[in-house]
Order: C-alpha cells, then sequence, then structure tokens
C-alpha cells in the first residue's frame, strides 16, 4: 500500500540562491548549504514535512540537474541532522506528461516520498474536467512515487479542479491528496468531508495559512504555507489546536488569537510573495540574501516596505519567541 503524507504543516520551502557577486554563471548558483539549514530549522521547530521545488520554489527557474542536487543534498542534510525519512514533497510544474514522469523518476532517485503534480494549465482555457482527470490518471498509472494534486489557479490560466474530480482522482491507489492554492474555502470543505473518499489515504491541504483553522475544524490535513518558512512554531501550534477534539473554550481562544496573528501575517506573504518570503526569511532568521530569487523574480523590497508591517510582524514574532 502506497504512502500518505501525515497531518500537520508543510512549507513550501524558497530556493536559497548564492549572492549574484559570488558567482559567475548567467544566474546565481543555487545554495544547497543554504537550503539544508533552512530545513532543519524548520524540521526542529515543529513543521511536519516540506515541499521542495514547488512555486515558491522556482522549480521552473532551475536545471534538472539543480533540481536533483537540491533535493538529494536536503535528503542528506537532513538524514546527517538526525531527521531521517524525514516528509518530502518535491513540486512537478510542466505540462508534459513524459516530462513530468522524468522529474518524478528523478525527486524518487533524490530521496523524496511524493511528488506535488501542478494541474496543466497552460492551455488551461480548453482543459475539461475530463481531460484533467485522464491526464493524472496517466501521470498516476506510471509514477514511482505516490503523487498529489496541486492546484493553483494563478500559474495555471485560472484551471479550477472541481470537487467532482478530486472525488474522482482520489479513488486512484497512486493519487495521496491535493493542495488548493486558492481562496474557495467551500472546495477545501467539500473535498474534506466527501464521504466517498477515503481520508486516511486522500489528504487536503490548502495553500494559504489564514484558511488553517476553519479548514483543519472541517477535516483538512493541514496547510502548505510559505509564512511557516518565517515563523514555523506560531503556524504549527496553531495546527496542533485546531486538530484537537474536543475543543475546549480557552483552547478555542488561542486558537482565534493566533489565527489572526498568521492571517495579518499572511498578507504580507500574498503582496509580496516570493520576494517577500525570501527577504523575510532572511530578515527574521537571517538566511539567504535580499536578492529575491531568479529572473523575472529578482529584486528585494521597496526601501521602507518591512518597515510598514512592523505592528503585524512584532506580533506575531512574540508569540514565536514565546513557544
Amino acid at each position: 500500500m502506497v504512502s500518505s503524507p501525515p497531518t500537520g504543516v508543510f512549507v513550501p520551502v524558497p530556493t536559497f540562491f548564492k549572492p549574484a557577486s559570488s558567482t559567475k554563471t548567467l544566474q546565481p548558483a543555487i545554495d544547497v548549504d543554504t537550503q539544508i539549514s533552512h530545513s532543519v530549522h524548520l524540521a526542529k521547530n515543529g513543521i511536519r514535512g516540506l515541499v521542495l521545488l514547488g512555486s515558491t520554489g522556482e522549480a521552473i527557474h532551475m536545471s534538472r540537474e539543480e533540481r536533483f542536487d537540491m533535493i538529494s543534498g536536503v535528503r542528506k542534510g537532513l538524514d546527517q541532522a538526525g531527521f531521517p525519512e524525514y516528509p518530502i514533497m518535491a513540486g512537478v510544474l510542466i505540462n508534459s506528461v513524459d516530462e513530468v514522469l522524468e522529474w518524478l523518476q528523478d525527486f524518487k532517485k533524490a530521496g523524496a516520498q511524493w511528488g506535488l503534480v501542478l494541474a496543466p494549465g497552460y492551455f488551461g482555457a480548453a482543459a475539461t474536467q475530463a481531460n484533467i482527470i485522464e491526464w493524472y490518471q496517466l501521470v498516476a498509472d506510471n509514477s514511482p512515487i505516490p503523487i498529489l494534486v496541486y492546484n493553483y489557479p494563478g500559474v495555471t490560466n485560472n484551471v479550477l479542479v472541481t470537487p467532482e474530480t478530486y472525488t474522482i482522482l482520489a479513488q486512484h491507489p497512486n493519487i495521496v491528496g491535493c493542495k488548493m492554492s486558492h481562496g474557495n474555502v467551500s472546495y477545501h470543505v467539500q473535498v474534506s468531508l466527501d464521504p466517498e473518499i477515503d481520508h486516511n489515504k486522500f489528504k487536503v491541504f490548502s495553500g494559504f495559512g489564514q484558511q488553517l483553522g476553519p479548514i483543519v475544524f472541517f477535516g483538512a490535513a493541514g496547510v502548505i504555507d510559505g509564512l511557516a518558512a518565517l515563523y514555523p512554531k506560531t503556524v504549527s501550534r496553531l495546527m496542533a489546536l485546531a486538530e484537537k477534539r474536543p475543543i475546549e473554550p480557552s483552547i478555542h481562544e488561542e486558537i482565534q488569537r493566533l489565527q489572526y496573528a498568521v492571517s495579518t501575517a499572511e498578507e504580507f506573504i500574498g503582496k509580496w510573495g516570493i520576494v517577500g518570503i525570501k527577504e523575510g526569511v532572511q530578515r527574521v532568521l537571517g538566511m539567504g540574501t535580499r536578492e529575491g530569487g531568479r529572473l523575472p523574480l529578482k529584486g528585494k523590497l521597496p526601501d521602507g516596505e518591512w518597515e510598514k508591517w512592523d505592528k503585524t510582524m512584532s506580533r506575531i514574532q512574540k508569540i514565536e519567541a514565546s513557544l
């Protein structure tokens, strides 16, 4: 029987690059050492698993060799730090079935346990639900590792996987979950509560920490959340409380306080995306650079922008420091 990812908070980690000034290549080289340090920090502070090379990880900006070196390097670094078999999902962000399977073969060799496979969206306006189902079933039939359905309409020409499609795909033995990176909470709830789905096998994750409390209360498995790259203990604490049953009044009050802190800080992530996450990690944890990603994501926050979020970030930083 194939394995499913555990419940909890996963982090879609950014890919760290070396300073542009220190490399002679066209684009900054990947920084595997910093990647390992950040991954170990997350593992030590409540994060249940990692998503490497997802959208936040800029897999589409990296070569096949770089992608392999990143995953295998992190896998080895986690093992050496005392986290053997630590959960790793690896993002697959292309449309060709043959290339998707090539990525998945590489990721298995590199040490990832699951593939997080983006819905094919280049021709999103023409993609029917029936064709999306067939595409995922073909990938799953031939994938060497279990896969999750990754629906991010913002990068796939607004392709939206419907609850009915998830019901069908969840029956496939090699499809073990999904990540919904959109604001339709109803879809999260419908799929999480669907009686036709085996929820011990098929896990539902949101890409937004601001949805954590509401969706976990209604059966979702957790979140794959960028803010947790900066504040892992706070988001993990919110997850731990949200899945407690029964929820006592005092716990409910703490959930509300934590969810408010997380949701307000998520506004920063929503506004500044990968550039904001990378600069936040550097400012909060002292890891990486403030140079953004690879083109066209090169760059940093405007002068004074981080300071505008001082009230919001100070609130969540105080919680993080108390845990």
